[in-house]
């Protein structure tokens, strides 16, 4: 079963974040809990960890701004 990779709210008032980098390659294989991207808010940078063993499926582009909630990308 995919597991969908949410762009998260990361403060109380963040309503967008750019996906600044990508940490593992399309196609990759990820373990969950590893560092999975590079998320930058108005008021900080941070690495989102991987919600999900798998592979991974990637289907936003970097430094790009995406709503909190916007599906990044899958781990099936």
């Amino acid at each position: 079963m995919a597991t969908e990779i949410l762009l998260p709210k990361m403060g109380f008032s963040m309503n967008e974040g750019v996906l600044s980098e990508w940490l593992v390659a399309d196609g990759g294989t990820v373990t969950a809990g590893e560092p999975l991207y590079s998320l930058e808010s108005d008021k900080s940078t941070n690495e989102v960890e991987a919600p999900a063993s798998g592979t991974l499926r990637i289907m936003a582009q970097v430094n790009e701004t995406y709503p909190v909630g916007t599906v990044l990308g899958i781990i099936e």
